[in-house]
């Protein structure tokens, strides 16, 4: 165990120089040093069973940091050695972000929660809900349109119980999927809304929880009431505040030489390079649900103002009453994905754990998080003070139990 502890002594002492947040030796926040090395091990026997390239893992405790940790390489063909400042596509972990945005300006009374999305985007208004034709029909045979019951609100979005067609389910499952395949070069946000509103709900608002493109509307959303891109808004109200200076939602060219190559994995099941990613270029469509990228040490600053009730680096984005709604459970009891996602339910923003008993990790209940299509992973523990990030680069990535491996191995190192 020596060797082990040694091995996470240097991992720390290189944390020491890169965090964003104080340090602190892991028993000086009740975590234990030997313990943690668990983490690092967890995290070697995916990159050794060739499963993904490499990792950044970011574990703090009671606003000290006690672990960060590059492992494995950056990118195959060249050898990149992982180091702790690589910047990672986010994909989902973006959706929180443009919560808090929402959230913002929902404290500055510019809405209210329970308002109708189609009072600022009236391409939403007077929405039909598509049927389907045979019962528990998620694709084929067809479907009928119904007036909607009523009009879906910014808390149907936030909560993804608005009824949006969605690539991921539902009667209009195929038209969602081809409209995001029907996406021109140059298109912009505001474009995409509007053909998004010409589909049909998938259901009544209000009455299920389905993944989809509800943040991709919150992001118009922001744009419509602030009057500035989402990208401005977030630079400006959020990035810049919190001192995320590696996160945007296209890489800067001075700065691609740290974005962590993706991977798919082959017929065989080997890693295989994905092509290159829109982040790689420059472009002006500013997706609210999965556009940006950036580092763990950024997602850090963001993911302790939340722990902070709102506040970070001198900055408050949001009150400590605004954070406690949006990790309150919001569904009651509508299952997600048909409560494959056991003892969760849905927040304004991230799913937040209700039953323990129900959980496929280690946490506490109140614990909240989100991931990213690429396998990005945070969770924040408030009983616990902790927050943990996991920054991977596969896709699909849900083969895999690498979140919830890290997850359990930072938990299992509390000790007081």
């Amino acid at each position: 165990m020596t060797s082990r502890i040694l091995v996470y002594a240097v991992a720390f002492a290189h944390a020491a120089l890169a965090a964003s947040i104080p340090n602190a030796r892991p028993e000086e926040v009740g975590i234990s040093t030997e313990r943690l090395a668990l983490v690092r091990a967890s995290m070697q026997r995916y990159i050794d069973r060739g499963e993904v390239a490499g990792t950044v893992s970011m574990i703090a405790r009671k606003g000290r940091l006690v672990h960060f940790e590059a492992q494995g390489v950056a990118d195959l063909d060249s050898k990149r050695p992982m180091k702790t400042d690589a910047i990672f596509r986010l994909a989902s972990m973006t959706k929180p972000i443009t919560s808090i945005a929402v959230m913002m300006l929902l404290e500055e009374g510019r809405f209210q929660l329970d308002d109708a999305v189609s009072k600022f985007l009236p391409e939403f208004k007077d929405a039909k809900v598509a049927v389907a034709n045979r019962p528990n029909e998620r694709a084929e045979g067809g479907f009928r349109l119904l007036p909607a019951e009523r009009e879906f609100t910014i808390r149907h979005l936030l909560a993804h119980t608005a009824g949006l067609a969605s690539g991921s389910g539902g009667p209009t499952l195929d038209l969602a999927r081809k409209l995001q395949g029907e996406r021109k070069d140059g298109e912009l946000l505001d474009g995409y809304i509007k053909r998004l509103a010409k589909l049909p709900l998938s259901f009544q608002p209000g009455t299920a929880w389905e993944y989809g493109p509800a943040t991709e509307v919150l992001g118009r959303l922001v744009e419509v009431v602030s009057g500035v891109s989402l990208d401005q808004f977030f630079q400006e109200r959020i990035f810049k505040p919190l001192g995320m200076t590696d996160t945007s939602f296209y890489v800067p060219q001075e700065k691609l030489g740290r974005l962590v190559a993706a991977y798919g994995k082959s017929g065989e099941g080997q890693l295989k390079k994905l092509a290159p990613s829109r982040h790689e270029s420059a472009g002006r469509y500013y997706s609210g649900a999965g556009g940006l990228a950036g580092t763990a040490e950024d997602y850090l600053r963001f993911t302790q103002m939340l722990l902070n009730g709102g506040r970070f680096n001198g900055a408050r984005l949001v009150s400590r009453k605004t954070v406690e709604a949006m990790t309150a459970n919001q569904i009651a009891g509508i299952p997600l994905w048909n409560d494959t996602l056991g003892g969760y339910r849905f927040g304004l923003g991230f799913r937040v754990l209700t039953d323990m008993g129900k959980s496929p990790s280690l946490a506490s209940i109140g614990s909240y998080g989100w991931g990213g299509a690429y396998g990005t992973y945070f969770w924040v523990d408030p009983k616990e003070e902790m927050i943990g990030i996991l920054m991977v680069q596969l896709l699909p990535y849900a083969h895999l139990n690498v979140r919830y491996d890290f997850q359990n191995a930072a938990t299992q190192a509390i000790v007081d």
